[in-house]
């Protein structure tokens, strides 16, 4: 088991990183969010899952253990795979998973591409007891942060793909102006497959 990675981050795409661990480059699979903190040239690290298969091994990581370990519980479901976890992670926080699950809300997990209301149900009723409860503050309310702006997020992600800082600012702008409010967690995927489509095929 791999359960973590640190080294040079030497490659950023849309969908995974290659972390360079003592001379071997290691492809690991990730959300937009967490790329997004990764930059090329750089440090970076990633609490790891690997998945076995007969003909295939593959690394998924992520910003820190908890995710990782969310990962692998939701995976308990028949029917979710490794991709299908990810993508559920790409559109919510480990914690808004669990609020998900444990308020049978079957409406936020359906926002998972890929995710219809039978298998929002089978999650609801296979993961009731395995997630945990989502943070809460002392007083036992759940945990609110107020929101904060991931643009800066996205256009880190584009300078890691090769892009310049000017540019992706530019793109960015194009597809979430200023005026329309901050970019949560949960938009990071969209607005950066969005500033791709701008940015087209012309590299920096």
């Amino acid at each position: 088991m791999i359960a973590s990675l640190r080294g040079r981050v030497v490659g950023v795409r849309l969908d995974a990183a290659v972390i360079e661990v003592g001379g071997v480059g290691l492809v690991a699979y990730a959300t937009p969010a967490t790329l997004a903190g990764l930059r090329v040239g750089e440090p970076g690290e990633l609490a790891t899952s690997l998945v076995v298969r007969e003909d295939s091994l593959t690394l998924y990581g992520f910003a820190d253990a908890d995710e990782r370990d969310v990962f692998e519980s939701v995976q308990t479901v028949s029917g979710v795979g490794p991709r299908l976890a990810l993508a559920m992670l790409a559109v919510h926080t480990p914690d808004a998973l669990r609020r998900a699950v444990a308020g049978e809300d079957l409406a936020a997990l359906q926002r998972v591409p890929g995710i219809g209301r039978k298998g929002a149900q089978r999650i609801v009723l296979e993961l009731a007891d395995r997630l945990g409860a989502p943070a809460t503050s002392a007083g036992g309310a759940p945990v609110t942060h107020a929101p904060s702006d991931r643009r800066g997020e996205v256009v880190e992600a584009l300078v890691g793909l090769g892009w310049n800082t000017k540019a992706a600012e530019d793109a960015v702008a194009r597809v979430a102006p200023a005026d329309a409010g901050a970019v949560d967690a949960s938009e990071v995927a969209a607005v950066l497959r969005g500033a791709l489509r701008v940015l087209g095929g012309g590299r920096a």
